[in-house]
């Protein structure tokens, strides 16, 4: 009893008529790794952000270090001893690294005059970025000069600077390059060995695996079971997070790629601040994988594909009604029925602030209009058939996209541009952030549509995904394809990997 050093007492929190956490109980230990897992909309965040001081439970109590622990909010959670590390952007624009750093914190830096010594504060970013193994980021510098990656980076120093007993790792390995990730597992070893507990949540059931000590599983809500990690196995954590067992044959079967003859999608001699003299062609009913590092170029790739990156020189055309048509903005790619599903779900690819009904029916507007008139029963058909087909959880088509799950939410961006009948879809990491339930979900629907004549760009960092759904795979490195692969058989990993580096 004397190693818990959090206790979760029967918390149950619910978001008007939907139950997201129901009388959880959950013990977690001092000096250990505890991986939280469980589909999409199983309730991991929910009880996180309960624990972090950021919502209140409607019921239940959580007791930490031995006394009841009520936080008014993550300011309060983080001075007693609690720090969490969410999965999207943390970071608040129009502030330096540093201020972002020490934002609610600024007392620390004020002098008799009232006056933040902003020299004081950048000194001690930078002596906390030193402690953390980060040498490449200055804190006087804007935050919105840094990569999705480095902000992140930010927030996992700004959560350390509290000394936590108590870190909470929701999902943000989604958002980290090989080398981010290995600065948080240094992290999370660190506190191990100095006593301290850490929550991780993850979808990568290797990545949990490896890192954890006890892997504790939730499903719609409910607490399911804890397992030792060195007791058990993929097949029994899958089949506690679904309530099915789950065969794991989710890439595609066939070993040989197949496609059409016609070239749908060109990308000829583009040259951006991050891409030089890149030259491709997608075909009609292929999957086309883009393998690469964070920074090679590669996520820059899918927003030239769709126009929201204007090349400097070269161009992109689409195949539309037999003819050959310039992609010159993301209008005109929507009009020639391109979709582009960003990495960055919240920020580029969603309105949070919208229905459901209104994010899945904004491309098809123009679709939809009758004499510059759109029915609301045409738009409401149109998203409930969408959301049909995505079989999004959710109370109805009105409920805010911000209420719901990371999975539903990417359910939400598929559906959009499948109700615009999308022939080219443009996947950049479709699958990160997402359960295993959704992610078979998205690969069964890759291959539904491949056999349905569509055709696919699938940008991913991880390379299983891409080998195992790919015809043909592209491999980026400093901004120009360095490799190209067939789909084979034999096709490994290391084939890839010595031309990503």
């Amino acid at each position: 009893m004397d190693d818990i050093i959090l206790k979760v007492d029967g918390l149950s929190k619910s978001f008007s008529s939907t139950i997201a956490v129901a009388d959880v109980h959950m013990n977690f230990y001092k000096g250990k790794i505890h991986g939280l897992i469980g589909e999409n909309g199983s309730g991991k965040s929910t009880l996180s952000n309960m624990i972090a001081g950021v919502i209140s439970p409607d019921t239940g109590k959580i007791i930490f270090k031995g006394e009841i622990y009520k936080p008014a909010d993550s300011g309060e959670a983080a001075n007693t001893g609690v720090s969490m590390i969410t999965q999207e952007m943390g970071t608040i624009g129009g502030m330096t690294i540093a201020e972002n750093i020490f934002l609610g914190r600024e007392f620390l830096f004020t002098g008799k005059s009232g006056l933040v010594n902003t020299r004081k504060m950048n000194r001690e970013a930078a002596a906390v970025f030193k402690q953390t193994g980060i040498s490449h980021i200055d804190p006087r510098k804007p935050v919105t000069s840094l990569s999705f990656e480095d902000r992140k980076i930010v927030e996992i120093a700004r959560a350390l600077y509290t000394n936590p007993d108590l870190l909470i790792i929701d999902e943000t390995t989604t958002a980290l390059s090989q080398s981010g990730r290995s600065i948080l597992y240094s992290i999370m070893e660190q506190m191990k060995k100095k006593g301290g507990t850490v929550i991780f949540i993850s979808h990568d059931l290797e990545e949990v695996r490896k890192h954890c000590d006890f892997i504790s599983v939730m499903r719609d809500g409910h607490y399911i079971d804890t397992l030792e990690v060195r007791n058990c196995t993929d097949s029994q954590i899958r089949e506690l997070m679904v309530g099915r067992k789950i065969d794991g044959s989710w890439y595609r079967t066939d070993e040989s790629a197949s496609c059409g003859n016609t070239v749908v999608l060109s990308c000829l001699h583009v040259t951006t601040d991050l891409l030089h003299d890149v030259s491709c062609g997608l075909h009609q009913g292929e999957i086309l994988g883009v393998a690469g590092l964070t920074d090679s170029g590669m996520h820059d790739f899918g927003k030239v594909l769709f126009g929201l990156t204007k090349p400097q020189t070269g161009s992109v055309s689409a195949e539309y009604k037999g003819e050959a048509k310039d992609v010159r903005n993301p209008g005109n790619a929507i009009k020639l029925k391109i979709g582009y599903v960003s990495k960055n779900r919240d920020e580029e690819a969603l309105m949070l602030l919208s229905s459901i009904k209104e994010n899945v029916a904004l491309p098809s507007l123009d679709m939809l209009a009758r004499h510059a008139f759109i029915s609301p029963a045409e738009e409401k058909k149109l998203a409930q058939s969408g959301a049909d087909v995505m079989q999004i959880k959710m109370r109805d088509i009105d409920q805010y996209v911000m209420y719901l799950s990371g999975g539903n939410k990417q359910k939400v961006v598929l559906a959009k541009w499948l109700s615009n009948e999308s022939q080219i879809l443009i996947l950049d990491c479709p699958t990160r952030g997402i359960d295993i339930g959704v992610k078979e979900a998205i690969y069964q629907l890759m291959k539904k549509l491949k056999n349905e004549g569509k055709s696919i760009v699938l940008i991913s960092e991880e390379l299983p995904e891409v080998i195992g759904m790919s015809d043909r795979i592209l491999v980026f490195k400093d901004g120009k394809i360095n490799a190209e692969f067939k789909r084979e058989k034999n096709l490994a990993q290391t084939d890839v990997v010595k031309y990503m580096i």
